[in-house]
């Protein structure tokens, strides 16, 4: 019988594994060294350490950078953009520069579809849908055939008004199709967002187009791989929403998947806050290649109706995440006279100097092991062996340059890392009226732990918390979440015009196909549920915010207006500071959500400790210039009720977290290790 449930995030350095097994009860984590030649590698080389065969799993998930990867590298497929005639330039001339009006510096996002690569069709639609001019079918089917020539990979197709009536773009693929066959990747815009503002999204169909056939090409490949393998369930997939989905699914909508790779991180502090009870909570994941931060607010994720990278928007439901190039493996170099850490990364080959796979150049990884502050013979769990005299040449090296030795350049190197990373964390909690103090800090990720505390000090965050297996805590988060999707309707009515009836007969439409929806990815019926919302903005306003619903039927009440009126002036005073509760509303976009549920592993209690004391050694550890006693322990030596008081290392296989002097650790009956100021509660 299958009894393993597998979660698998794939890193820069490596690739984090979590398996929940269901007869013992228990979970275990790996990891193993990313392969960016070819990511299945390194997935396939991370389940044989945990699972004899696939064939013994019963839930497979991952995440996967793929997409993401490819964006950010500008290594997409070449890209045809079909608009309609005469508002073919409205995706380069994009949006204007509202948040930087007046730098000098300001570039323009460079857009993934040069101009000469966009072409006119004849056909349109009014605001309302209805057909003023019919599609110009020759016109698609000569752009089909010049992408052929062309040699390009992928088509985007994105009309006026096509979110209310997509028959002119659903025409047009039937037509590309036809000349370049059934396995060409052809985009519509009405697809990958169906909503209005055309600029955003074009530039979501035209993304999603872009990294599709890498994405379709890689899942192709994985799944392949494991089924010759044995695995006999299906493959599922973060999603950037924070929900999965199956890899079959995410074939035909790969730009959900685009950030997949750090959301899962966000749902597992979702799981931590609802089981420790802490309704705000900042998490932290710091890898090898990058530092993100996202937000628990109520014990919800932070979830977005809108991306940008790089620039460019996307149209789709994502948690906020916001992410710095700042990781173990982040190389620390010169600028001008000043030191920097980041963005640039040494990654998984050749990785910090002290890997001694050939890298020379100092990274946060050797600074800390410079310190003491990282055993070089348990790291990740004992797989690799770190070479401390060559981290400390690496460091060296750059110390000369600012007069430093090596002890001193290494606390430079993480005191610059550990700034950037706190202003990363001011720069998502501020933004969104949150104070950091209010809330508890989560650090996770290879690296998190070892830097937590710092940051929380900068930040005057008087809790740090550091869950089990840290280092593989996204992939554990993954476990967790559920099956996925998100629906929208365009719905643009002000308030005094209101049909709330009509609204709610919309919704109702809405949720049977959302719910139809989940049949397909395999759900039973009793596990499945839906919420809703609607996108609300003040007349002559621009932008909205989404505004929860109790249920599809909501708006058909006597009160609705009163209702939603007051929420909406509720959510605007806590996002912006102010509210004018009273004034017109404009309701624009309606949205369901429709979750799965596959079942989820309960989170282990820790083993009561039967003692104070527990196993560990004392060694030399740097702390302000300074060699202290410190008391190194082993994780799994750390039972509920154990406490201790710093300096400390606490190791494990996934990751080091460090206790500063002057402050205090206790262990909670999950097993999370709660790190706050000597003698505060």
């Amino acid at each position: 019988m299958a009894r393993y449930r597998v979660a698998m995030d794939i890193g820069g350095t490596f690739t984090d594994v979590v398996t929940y097994d269901d007869e013992a009860g228990a979970f275990t984590a790996s990891k193993a060294s990313t392969t960016p030649e070819d990511l299945s590698e390194g997935v396939v080389s991370g389940l044989a350490a945990v699972v004899d065969a696939p064939a013994d799993i019963s839930f497979l998930v991952h995440g996967t950078t793929q997409g993401l990867n490819a964006f950010l590298e500008r290594r997409g497929v070449p890209v045809l953009l079909l608009a309609t005639s005469g508002a073919e330039d409205s995706y380069h001339i994009a949006r204007g520069p509202r948040t930087r009006l007046y730098d000098l510096h300001y570039r323009k996002p460079e857009p993934l579809v040069p101009r000469r690569d966009t072409v006119g069709i004849g056909g349109r639609l009014a605001v309302d849908g209805t057909e003023l001019e019919p599609l110009d079918e020759q016109a698609v089917r000569d752009a089909a055939v010049a992408a052929r020539e062309r040699g390009l990979g992928a088509i985007a197709i994105a009309f006026l008004f096509s979110y209310q009536n997509p028959a002119h773009e659903l025409r047009a693929r039937e037509i590309v199709l036809e000349e370049l066959g059934e396995d060409f990747t052809v985009s519509l815009s009405h697809e990958a967002a169906k909503e209005w503002r055309e600029y955003e999204r074009t530039s979501s169909a035209v993304v999603e187009s872009y990294t599709g056939p890498i994405v379709r090409r890689y899942l192709s490949n994985l799944e392949s791989r494991l089924r010759e393998r044995g695995l006999a369930v299906p493959l599922h997939v973060m999603q950037s929403s924070g929900g999965i989905l199956t890899a079959d699914s995410a074939r035909h909508r790969p730009l959900q998947t685009l950030l997949s790779g750090p959301v899962g991180g966000a749902i597992a502090c979702a799981e931590l806050s609802r089981a420790a009870a802490r309704p705000n909570l900042i998490g932290i994941d710091m890898g090898g290649t990058s530092f993100d931060v996202s937000l628990i607010v109520d014990g919800e994720p932070d979830v977005s109706a809108e991306a940008h990278l790089e620039g460019l928007p996307m149209l789709m439901s994502v948690v906020n995440i916001h992410t710095v190039g700042a990781g173990g493996g982040s190389v620390a170099w010169v600028e001008a006279g000043g030191l920097r850490v980041g963005p640039r990364s040494a990654g998984a080959r050749p990785g910090p100097a002290c890997y001694g796979r050939g890298g020379t150049e100092p990274t946060v990884t050797d600074a800390n092991l410079v310190l003491g502050r990282i055993d070089p013979d348990g790291f990740a769990g004992g797989s690799m062996s770190l070479d401390v005299d060559l981290a400390v040449a690496a460091v060296e090296g750059l110390g000369a340059q600012f007069g430093l030795d090596a002890v001193a350049m290494a606390e430079g190197v993480c005191d610059v890392a550990n700034s950037k990373m706190a202003q990363a964390i001011r720069t998502i909690t501020v933004s969104r009226g949150v104070e950091p103090r209010d809330s508890s800090l989560v650090a996770f990720g290879g690296a998190g732990p070892m830097h937590a505390v710092f940051l929380a000090r900068e930040l005057g965050i008087a809790e740090t918390i550091v869950p089990r297996f840290p280092g593989a805590f996204s992939a554990w988060g993954m476990l967790q979440t559920r099956i996925r999707k998100d629906l929208t309707q365009p719905y643009f009515s002000l308030d005094a015009d209101l049909d709330g009836a009509g609204m709610a007969a919309v919704l109702a439409g809405i949720e049977r196909d959302a719910l139809a929806t989940l049949g397909e990815e395999g759900v039973p019926e009793q596990d499945r549920a839906v919420s809703h919302a609607v996108d609300i903005r003040y007349e002559a306003q621009e932008y909205t915010l989404t505004v929860p619903l109790t249920d599809a039927a909501e708006p058909a009440g006597a009160d609705f207006l009163d209702v939603i009126a007051r929420r909406f002036a509720d959510m605007h005073k806590s996002r912006y500071g102010h509210a004018n509760l009273g004034a017109p509303i404009e309701f624009v976009t309606l949205r369901t959500t429709a979750f799965g549920d596959l079942g989820r592993p309960e989170p282990q209690k820790w083993p009561l400790a039967e003692s104070p004391e527990f196993p560990h050694e004392v060694r030399q550890v740097i702390f302000d210039g300074e060699a202290r006693d410190t008391v190194v322990v082993r994780r799994d030596d750390l039972l509920t009720g154990h406490g201790l008081t710093g300096p400390a290392v606490v190791v494990e296989d996934t990751a080091t977290t460090v206790v500063p002097p002057g402050y205090e650790l206790t262990v909670d009956e999950l097993g999370s290790m709660i790190i706050r100021v000597e003698g505060k509660a």
